[in-house]
């Protein structure tokens, strides 16, 4: 078992986070959609009295998705998978501002390989010493790794100039340009995802090889997903909770239509 905790700054507040983050999982599913692989939605329903971070939360939304995989993951383990087997599954209980996410692969390595994501939104810079209330063994192996969306280097592949934090300034705000070390000590709002990942992957001479991929594809996800966060500001800001529902449903339908046709997108491994 691996255990990394991710702090994601970002100069939103925490209740412009919660529309940035759905309005951004809508588009960036588009991207990653398409040749037969990409995100099937089977559920997106309200959910209540299911207890998250010791019941402090306990209402929320409830999705299920199927992640069709071929290309996106590592060479040596679409050798070693059988056909039909690279399918992910994902439910996540949004409790806003607290999100739980447990990936599996039920099809082929039932309990030997999860993946959970907690993440608590705070209006704060990062500085929480223990967000989750973690104890105990998982305390002590737990590593915080900051995730500074301006500054840490992305893969060639990923970059895009309108994605870039140290280049976009809002129109809508007036936030950014990102620039400079520890640039969120002079922003105002600044808030901080705490994403606390938790990987198990029960492989005889595999497991801890592909848990320290998984999160450094995490950490690539988290940085690639945040910068187009902040730089697709002025497509979300001033949405409400209405249109990022009636945006949902009409992704949905999308993906379900471009999943079928059309070349794979997205993130690959290299």
């Amino acid at each position: 078992m691996l255990v990394k905790e991710f702090r994601v700054i970002l100069p939103l507040t925490v209740e412009e986070y919660q529309v940035a983050q759905l309005y951004s999982v809508a588009e960036a599913s588009k991207n990653e959609t398409g040749g037969g692989e990409g995100i099937e939605v089977l559920k997106n329903e309200p959910f209540d009295n299911y207890p998250l971070l010791g019941d402090k939360y306990s209402s929320g939304q409830y999705t299920y998705k199927i992640y069709h995989l071929k290309s996106k993951v590592p060479s040596f383990i679409r050798l070693l998978a059988p056909e039909g087997s690279l399918e992910i599954h994902e439910e996540a209980w949004n409790a806003y501002p607290y999100c739980r996410t447990i990936i599996s692969n039920p099809g082929y390595m039932k309990d030997s390989f999860y993946i959970t994501i907690e993440t608590l939104h705070s209006a704060d810079d990062g500085e929480s010493e223990n967000a989750h209330r973690l104890t105990g063994e998982k305390l002590k192996i737990r590593e915080v790794v900051t995730v500074d969306v301006a500054n840490d280097p992305v893969k060639p592949s990923d970059y895009k100039l309108n994605e870039d934090p140290t280049r976009f300034k809002s129109e809508k705000t007036g936030r950014g340009p990102l620039q400079g070390p520890r640039w969120w000590k002079k922003c105002d709002p600044v808030m901080t995802c705490y994403k606390l990942v938790t990987c198990e992957f029960k492989w005889f001479g595999l497991q801890s090889r592909i848990e320290k991929f998984i999160q450094d594809v995490e950490r690539r996800l988290f940085t690639n997903f945040h910068r187009q966060v902040f730089c697709w500001m002025d497509e979300w800001y001033g949405m409400t909770m209405d249109d990022i529902r009636q945006l949902e449903d009409a992704t949905k339908e999308e993906l379900d239509q471009q999943r079928q046709r059309g070349e794979v997108r997205g993130i690959k491994d290299e």
